[in-house]
């Protein structure tokens, strides 16, 4: 039986016409969609060899999204990518003979929801709160709080989309456009295997394509520089513009072209008007504000007002510091006061300061961007509490409760695995941030309540507003926890984190939905992904970022600007504005209002002039990228806009498998270099 049609008998309800539940009456929907659309009796689909794929593809899509979250901010679908992966590789071993029979379609959307869990839900506060919580503090936390708190997050987000789940996918029907494309990606996997092929094929040919050219740049580079051959033989990631501005060459205002492809790849998936408006940002910021403000002296004063700080607070260590810590701080009081002297004489090199500035800006453009767009969806608002009553109502047997009581997720499993989560969430705030039981409590009961708008407005719009989120949770720690950075920062990380998560679940159970699979296995493969995921992405998290210095403004490699923004609002709570340079903040004025503006022309204007506003997350996230970055996500958007002009279909078909193939091998390779490097091979 062939991988194409290994689920002709097993799921002949897909083949055929199946009614559409929205013209069914919405207390007889459970019923027709059991008769009609249910097939977890007649396939398998919670396996071993289903959570095992599951688990390794989710691992690996765990650490790309880690790595290309760090540098863009962004964190990337998993679903899609895992099932054609899934697909390729099963059906590879198959041919060799280490693989019996093929996965059912069940099967793989059971893969489809541990690879998600594993690859997504488990990693999104590494690239946001945990890292902003490494810049604000300067260390990194302990590796087992780490761990507890990813795992404790994610479950809390799964069991808080399962009352969700009745609700709006079964009765209302909402949409769920990733989940609805991971069915349809499914479904054309084993229905044609021709065009199964050619995706998977284009995809991991993408992939070698990509470790080839991450080594290249960087594994070859460090083995150049270790053995001490000629540097021609690596590949820069970067070409410099070959110009000067002022009496400084382009390349110290961080003016340079990208040649590394893999922020390319990035823009194929986001597309031309972000792309083009990341573009236009980064040639303000760099090309006209940077050398405007190194001119005017707003650098050196910002390097010098920190390293005074950094001074002070040394200072104000010494008289207590025990006889094993004063030479320490002595030598890095020594330091620091050779650094300062240094900056106020010679000045400072602008690079490495652009990003400290327009971070600021950036963050206000984004955060009132995110804010007002979430205002925006204030129907979706009204109608998530509209049904907090619904969430939990009992039905009648006649509509196929008694059929549907057996495959849902039961109510107690929800509730235990909500008390675990929760009770963990809250010991660890107390425990290690010192944030009081009840404001823990308060965390994750807004939570609930912010997770269940996410929810919707996924369903509603496939855009999950993450950051609106914990925006709005640091907003109003802020107020009652004030002068309190990190206890702001890991409370709206609770918020966060479960909105995520349940977004998350909810996407992949909408594919479960149309495929006819069993909710409560879902579930259960979802959970196994956590396990999965939480023991792969904590690890690699101290292998990437094992310092301040590898993370933030000042870093090359890892920008962070996610957790740039997130750091900034908490210092800006807990600090105040007149801890602020003062030309910074005319400019978070300007940012808020753009940002302001932006999103309010999005929702009114026509679609026709739409299309030609600059994005206001596209302007903010320039700010805090380096320009190479922005240029890069231009050129891929550009790439994938020309192919679809020449060729739509084939580009339909090639650009995400392509795209993401590209990203999964260079950050993968780019994960081995670093334990590489760790190790001294490298």
């Amino acid at each position: 039986m062939s991988g194409a049609t290994d689920n002709a008998a097993a799921g002949h309800a897909q083949a055929k016409q199946l009614p559409d539940l929205m013209a069914v009456p919405e207390d007889d929907r459970d019923q027709v969609w059991f008769d009609h659309y249910y097939q977890g009796d007649h396939q398998k689909q919670l396996t071993w060899r289903a959570l095992l794929m599951g688990s390794l593809l989710g691992a690996v899509m765990s650490l790309s999204n880690l790595y290309v979250g760090l540098k863009t901010g962004w964190g990337l679908g998993v679903a899609i990518t895992a099932c054609i992966m899934s697909y390729a590789i099963w059906q590879t071993m198959l041919k060799i003979g280490l693989a019996k029979e093929p996965m059912t379609i069940l099967e793989n959307n059971c893969m489809q929801s541990t690879a998600s869990s594993a690859g997504y839900s488990t990693g999104g506060t590494m690239v946001s709160a945990i890292a902003a919580y490494l810049i604000i503090t300067g260390e990194n936390m302990p590796f087992w709080t780490l761990f507890w708190w990813t795992a404790f997050l994610s479950l809390l987000g799964v069991s808080m989309a399962v009352p969700m789940k009745r609700q709006m996918i079964n009765r209302e029907q909402l949409k769920f456009p990733s989940g609805l494309a991971a069915a349809e990606t499914l479904k054309s996997l084993h229905a044609a295997g021709g065009e199964a092929v050619v995706k998977a094929k284009a995809l991991f040919y993408a992939l070698g394509f990509g470790v080839l050219i991450k080594w290249a740049i960087e594994g070859q580079a460090a083995l150049v520089a270790k053995l001490a051959w000629p540097a021609w033989l690596a590949i820069p990631g970067e070409w410099a513009l070959p110009f000067s501005i002022g009496k400084r060459h382009a390349e110290e205002y961080a003016l340079s072209l990208p040649i590394d492809p893999m922020m390319m790849a990035a823009g194929a998936i986001v597309g031309l008007r972000t792309a083009l408006s990341m573009a236009i940002g980064a040639v303000i910021v760099y090309g006209v504000l940077a050398p405007q403000l190194d001119a005017a002296g707003v650098y050196k004063d910002m390097k010098i007002t920190d390293l005074t700080a950094q001074v002070r607070d040394v200072e104000h260590l010494l008289p207590t510091a025990t006889a094993e810590l004063r030479p320490v701080l002595e030598k890095k009081h020594d330091k620091l006061k050779t650094s300062l002297a240094k900056v106020e004489t010679e000045g400072v090199a602008p690079a490495g300061m652009i990003r400290k500035w327009a971070l600021w800006m950036g963050s206000a453009m984004m955060v009132t961007a995110g804010l007002t767009a979430f205002a925006f969806q204030w129907r979706s608002i009204v109608r998530a509490f509209a049904g907090i009553g619904l969430l939990f109502r009992r039905r009648d047997a006649s509509v196929g409760e008694d059929k549907l009581a057996a495959i849902e997720v039961p109510t107690g499993w929800t509730a235990v695995c909500l008390a675990i989560s929760a009770t963990g969430c809250i010991a660890i705030l107390h425990i290690q941030w010192q944030v009081q039981w009840y404001w823990g409590l308060a965390a994750v009961a807004l939570s609930f309540v912010l997770s269940l708008v996410a929810c919707r407005a996924t369903g509603e719009t496939d855009i999950t507003p993450i950051g609106a989120m914990g925006k709005i949770t640091q907003l109003f720690y802020g107020a009652t926890i004030p002068n309190n950075a990190v206890a702001n920062l890991m409370t709206a990380g609770v918020t966060a984190g479960a909105a995520g998560a349940s977004a998350d679940l909810l996407t992949d159970l909408k594919s479960g939905y149309l495929l006819g699979a069993n909710p409560r296995k879902q579930f259960l493969a979802q959970a196994f992904g956590i396990i999965a995921g939480t023991l792969v992405v904590v690890p690699a998290w101290y292998l990437l970022v094992p310092d301040p210095s590898a993370i933030g403004a000042a870093s090359k490699n890892f920008p962070a600007p996610a957790a740039e923004i997130w750091a900034s609002v908490s210092k800006l709570l807990s600090q105040g504005i007149g801890s602020l340079h003062p030309t910074i903040l005319p400019a978070m004025a300007i940012g808020a209002v753009l940002g302001l503006l932006l999103t309010i022309a999005e929702n009114v204007v026509p679609s026709s002039v739409r299309k030609w506003l600059p994005s206001p997350t596209g302007l903010g996230l320039a700010c805090v990228i380096n320009f190479s970055d922005s240029f890069a996500f231009l050129f891929g958007a550009l790439a994938a806009w020309a192919w679809q002009k020449l060729n739509a279909s084939q580009a339909e078909r090639l650009v995400v498998p392509i795209a993401s193939g590209i990203i999964a091998g260079e950050s993968l390779l780019g994960i081995a270099i670093a334990l590489l490097g760790a190790s001294g091979i490298l």
